[in-house]
């Protein structure tokens, strides 16, 4: 690039997404390496030595100019077959974003994002959470891990990593923007088991709660890096869990086993007695009959009589109604006045010798 605002311009953007950039002198400097260069950036004066020169037709060929750009650049990309033209500074966004992209080499898929969350204290979210990113790395996958919950004792803990070096959520210097992931590979604690990685963002147990920016940053850098990411949120969703709740592909809420008796199945057949008929049974149970009470042998000469026949010399019931004396009122009875003879006297010792009677064989 001749320009040299513009180049100044560029090489902070490029340093934002931390990419190195390779200025060369000429048009035979470009020709060598044109092919292999991750990403080309051209101003007006360049682009028209490459179409000078014809250069072959290549991708991630990009035209800056201040806006607007001039008529004249629109056709050299025409010409060279850029891929597009940027009109800075409104479009500094999109380039650090494609700088980042070309130094990261973004895998062939996206990865997935997992929330986990407590329904409960002591659910063993923040377990789970670990054992999800390790079993992604004994699968040989990639993995993200991030703690989002600043009231718990940090991740780090969980697996054992409190004494590894690397940052933690209070040592990024992270508000907004893009982050690379392969910076954050350099940074953070990494556990390795075989060609699999798991990264870990772990809190330090003080300090406030991470930017809803930064948790957004660093969950799209290990999505763009074909990476499980893993988030630990807390069970108050605050501003920074939010941002990674409505970033997942799936969440998963851990609430704790509660032990008991298991209710019994509605399938299982019922044993009824023989003599009880089902509910909606068609058949009804037979009625039960009574049986009759066995009766004494009658001494011989007796005469015989029915058994319930009534006694002739018994007077008859009366079948008048008989009346009944109206209740009489009760009035409070007076209490009693004191006895003269309270309190007790005390019975006079007995005698030790005198036989007592207060046993039967004593009596």
């Amino acid at each position: 690039m001749e320009h040299e605002d513009l180049l100044d311009d560029v090489l902070k953007l490029a340093a934002a997404a931390g990419c190195d950039l390779e200025c060369v002198p000429d048009i035979a400097a470009t020709r060598s390496s044109w092919a292999t260069a991750t990403a080309v950036i051209l101003d007006a004066s360049t682009a028209a030595q490459c179409a000078q020169a014809a250069l072959p037709r290549r991708d991630a060929v990009f035209l800056v100019s201040t806006d607007p750009a001039p008529r004249t650049l629109w056709e050299r990309a025409v010409e060279i077959g850029a891929e597009r033209v940027l009109e800075l500074p409104g479009a500094e966004p999109w380039l650090v974003n494609a700088l980042a992209d070309a130094t990261d080499a973004p895998a062939l898929t996206t990865g997935r994002a997992v929330a986990v969350l407590g329904g409960r204290g002591g659910a063993g979210a923040s377990v789970f959470a670990a054992a999800l990113g390790l079993t992604a790395i004994r699968t040989g996958q990639h993995a993200l891990l991030i703690d989002c919950d600043p009231l718990g004792g940090g991740l780090d803990l969980v697996l054992g990593a409190e004494l590894e070096q690397g940052l933690r959520w209070p040592d990024m210097q992270l508000r907004a923007g893009r982050v690379a992931a392969s910076s954050l590979h350099e940074a953070l604690p990494t556990r390795t088991r075989g060609n699999a990685r798991l990264t870990l963002l772990s809190g330090a147990r003080q300090g406030a709660s991470p930017a809803p920016d930064a948790v957004a940053a660093v969950l799209e850098a290990g999505r763009r890096a074909g990476e499980t990411v893993i988030c630990d949120l807390p069970r108050t969703l605050g501003p920074s869990a939010q941002a990674a709740l409505t970033r997942a592909d799936l969440t998963v809420v851990v609430v704790p086993a509660r032990y008991g008796r298991a209710p019994r199945p509605v399938s299982s057949p019922i044993t009824w007695p023989s003599w009880v008929s089902p509910p909606n049974s068609s058949s009804a149970a037979p009625p039960l009959a009574a049986s009759p009470r066995p009766r004494s042998p009658e001494p011989p000469g007796s005469p015989s009589s029915p058994p319930c026949a009534p006694n002739p010399t018994s007077p008859k019931p009366s079948t008048a109604a008989t009346s009944r004396p109206a209740p009489k009122a009760l009035s409070p009875k007076p209490p009693a006045p004191p006895s003269p003879h309270w309190p007790p006297t005390p019975p006079a010792p007995s005698d030790p010798n005198e036989p007592r009677h207060d046993r039967p064989d004593q009596a």
